[in-house]
């Protein structure tokens, strides 16, 4: 295995919501990025329901952990650390991945880091194009969150200027994709969709852009009622739906909320840069749009592959990474999941003299550990 005594080789466990997910990271290398997703197991209930994410995360936990060191083609007992997404998310899918964590962290004698969810995101992003910027202006869309964040330093210095007052905007599209009767989820199928309608087709209305609105908030329930309620009185009227046109107005009048405000965040704070992730960020149409107004205002523009845009483990254990890196304190043995923690916490830190430091495990003490990760296998 390559030296990784100036690059940290980290393991890093994603649960959230629904995807188990694990990776591994030697610096801003991925080496490793194993998922098992329930998708499958909501798609019926037309969301993600917590207990069944939780049961599919327990069952999912260990093989994934273990196709990941395969993949990576690393042993346990390699490892600089153990990272885990601590919040925000689902509470009892998150406490899976955090338990899973400690019992890996422990039995090895690694150091463990409980790290946010949203600066994950944002981190991911290294993987693919290299350093993060200092600042970074970030712009994050998935079902549960739509903020703009800048950040001086990924690892202690995340600042919100914005957030979704009311829904996200992924959570808009699975809401429409279900008045459309489209399945779930929603992103996907109405991106798909969109590219054979008309974007002009329907003046869908763009939330909180007004002169008087706050600058950098995300409103979209009001996009979402004026869309259903659209479809509602065709229906009424017997007339058909254009369900590529509504998929298409619908998606524009979400994408052009989202990069107007993020181009605007950028001038307003002398950031030359922008780095869009989450999981709406796979969506092509605000990929494309969001280029085509970073080009015209000189911003570049960073976005990662859309496979490190959803939930994954190598984005935690690219955070992970740059903890050890920059010898940030490790998470105690007390660390617990946080359904609601806070993005200005980009990690949870615990009592140093808890853990050794990441370089210099004993090798006295290698059987010992060899033995515990044996057990947690079998």
């Amino acid at each position: 295995m390559a030296d990784h005594r100036d690059e940290p080789l980290v393991l890093g466990i994603e649960t959230s919501c629904d995807e188990t997910g694990v990776g591994i990271v030697h610096g801003t290398t991925l080496l490793a990025d194993a998922v098992a997703s329930s998708v499958d197991e909501h798609a019926r209930f037309g969301g993600v329901v917590p207990e069944v994410a939780s049961r599919a995360h327990l069952e999912a936990m260990v093989a994934t952990i273990e196709r990941a060191l395969t993949d990576a083609g690393v042993k346990a007992r390699d490892l600089d650390g153990i990272a885990v997404t601590a919040g925000p998310g689902l509470a009892g899918a998150l406490l899976v991945g955090v338990t899973a964590a400690k019992a890996y962290a422990y039995a090895l004698g690694k150091p463990l880091y409980g790290v946010n969810h949203l600066a994950s995101h944002i981190c991911v992003d290294q993987l693919e194009h290299g350093r993060l910027p200092e600042p970074t202006m970030a712009l994050l869309v998935s079902g549960g969150h739509s903020s703009l964040l800048l950040s001086s330093d990924i690892t202690s210095d995340v600042r919100p200027l914005g957030a979704t007052i009311d829904d996200a905007a992924g959570e808009a599209f699975d809401k429409i994709a279900r008045v459309l009767q489209l399945g779930f989820p929603g992103g996907p199928v109405i991106d798909r969709l969109a590219r054979e309608g008309d974007p002009e087709a329907i003046a869908f209305p763009r939330g909180l852009t007004g002169p008087r609105d706050a600058a950098y908030d995300f409103s979209f329930s009001g996009l979402k009622t004026a869309v259903a309620r659209w479809i509602e009185a065709k229906r009424a009227a017997g007339e058909e739906i254009p369900v590529r046109d509504v998929a298409a107005s619908f998606q524009e009048a979400v994408v052009d909320v989202l990069t107007r405000k993020a181009v605007r965040a950028c001038k307003d704070e002398g950031v030359d840069h922008l780095m869009i992730g989450g999981g709406v960020a796979a969506n092509s149409r605000l990929r494309a749009l969001a280029e085509e107004r970073c080009e015209r205002a000189g911003i570049r523009l960073r976005v990662p592959r859309p496979g490190l845009c959803t939930d994954n483990g190598a984005m935690v254990a690219a955070l992970g990474a740059e903890m050890v890196a920059r010898n940030r304190a490790a998470s105690d043995w007390q660390l617990s999941a946080d359904s609601s923690l806070p993005v200005t916490e980009t990690h949870v830190p615990g009592d140093a003299h808890l853990h050794p430091h990441p370089h210099s495990h004993a090798h006295s003490h290698d059987h010992v550990h060899e033995t515990a990760k044996d057990n947690l296998y079998s």
